[in-house]
């Protein structure tokens, strides 16, 4: 019901932004912005993974992607084990014990952790150990805190135990043959807890997606140069860089590019070449000196531009096309992704587009992060003719509070904030409604 729910909304969240940019006024050459449910859908639909496989150490795997299924050889545990320190008994041995009438056994043999266990005489029992195997014929585990020790060296017991009792099954957690992580799979610290559980020394994983990003603008320096009068630091090289790292991409950063057609082009030819995707912020708006759109329509082409979203509209989706070269990567296109120059804009569509088009890319199939419902604490009376993005933070009540400045420039409300909330075209928020809310830490893990 909660899957069934959750479509249902974004179906018509789909229909209102659609029916929300086709309302927007544009001029007769450019056609209508799309719905970011629809933006979306075409990068995803476009994207294809990257063909080559490595075969690597499993400590070394961690934030790579499955290209094949882990398949257990074994059963975890491959043995029934002991859940406790106690001691291992035929149930039927103490079927009589009680407080009044304690039974005591004999101890016949001492069972640690990864040693081996002989069968259990009937009438004894043995001292077994948390994860020690389960001695044959034994079928209980009595704690040893529900056992005293007796002076001539025996175990009494003062109530019978059920059989099974604190006995971890042989296969409970694992079962030989299953898939236990599917192809596609982004590996986390208890993923790799898990192959290496089964024995898997290697893993076999798509190669890292090759980026290659640059910005564009005049008025860009970088942090430790002297700010000259005109000029901004380039804040969009630091957040870009960091969430590319976090999708473990191997990344090529070309820098700061001139604002000029031929400069443009020179560095998309170069990095079309060795390069999965090409992604540039800045220069993809409607400027003279936004150069970077007529560029990559120049060296390939421009499938997707300006998204009806707020902040982030003038995003970019195309390819480059790749000249001759020796290495296999040289055929055909690199993908390109341009995103806005504004600070809050580039950062809102890397997460929204970027990161879900890369993971795609790697093989990722469940790409959508959890949106959360919650109670908005704050008022907007009028919505925005597009899909809006509010930079949202959970307040001690377990509501939502509104950054009070949404500027696309405002870099101070992502860091206040702890994620977005989605808000649909023209629609006003008030207090006590239930809003669409997306944590940063979906968005970036």
């Amino acid at each position: 019901m909660r899957a069934l729910v959750a479509t249902m909304n974004a179906s018509i969240i789909t229909r209102r932004t659609r029916r929300a940019s086709e309302s927007m006024s544009t001029p007769a050459s450019r056609p209508p912005m799309l719905a970011t449910a629809e933006a979306l859908g075409i990068l995803l639909a476009a994207a294809r993974r990257v063909d080559d496989i490595e075969s690597i150490d499993t400590l070394d795997a961690l934030g790579r992607v499955l290209a094949a299924d882990v398949v257990s050889s074994l059963d975890v545990p491959p043995m029934h084990t002991s859940s406790m320190d106690g001691y291992a008994v035929r149930s039927a041995d103490l079927a009589d014990a009680s407080a009044a009438r304690p039974v005591a056994l004999a101890v016949s043999q001492r069972v640690p952790a990864g040693h081996v266990a002989g069968p259990l005489a009937a009438g004894t029992a043995a001292r077994v150990f948390t994860g020690a195997t389960v001695p044959p014929g034994a079928d209980a585990i009595v704690m040893q805190e529900m056992a005293s020790v007796t002076e001539d060296g025996r175990v009494a017991f003062e109530a019978p135990p059920a059989a099974g009792e604190w006995i971890t099954r042989q296969g409970a957690d694992i079962r030989k043959g299953s898939v236990i992580l599917p192809a596609g799979t982004r590996l986390t610290p208890q993923a790799l807890g898990l192959a290496a559980s089964v024995g898997c020394a290697r893993l076999d994983v798509v190669r890292r997606t090759r980026v290659a990003v640059f910005f564009t603008g005049d008025e860009l320096t970088m942090p430790g140069e002297p700010l000259k009068e005109g000029a901004i630091y380039n804040s969009n090289r630091f957040t870009l860089r960091t969430l590319l790292a976090k999708l473990d991409c191997d990344v090529t950063d070309l820098g700061i590019v001139p604002d000029r057609l031929d400069a443009t082009r020179e560095t998309l030819r170069g990095a079309a070449r060795d390069h999965d995707l090409i992604l540039t912020c800045g220069g993809v708006s409607v400027g003279e000196e936004d150069h970077v759109k007529p560029a990559v329509e120049a060296e390939g082409r421009i499938s997707m531009w300006q998204i009806a979203m707020k902040p982030g509209k003038p995003l970019a989706f195309g390819a480059v096309r790749r000249g001759e070269g020796e290495q296999k990567e040289a055929a055909g296109e690199a993908f390109f992704i341009g995103l806005p120059g504004n600070p809050v804009s580039s950062f809102c569509t890397f997460l929204l587009f970027v990161r879900p088009f890369i993971l795609r890319l790697a093989g990722v199939d469940a790409v959508a992060p959890r949106v959360y419902s919650m109670r908005a604490d704050f008022t907007q009376k009028k919505g925005d003719r597009r899909n809006e993005f509010l930079r949202a933070r959970v307040n001690d009540a377990g509501g939502l509070d509104v950054f009070e400045n949404q500027s696309s420039a405002v870099l101070t409300s992502t860091v206040w904030g702890d994620g977005l909330i989605d808000n649909p075209p023209n629609h006003a928020i008030s207090a006590g409604e239930i809003v669409r809310f997306i944590p940063f830490s979906e968005l970036m893990r």
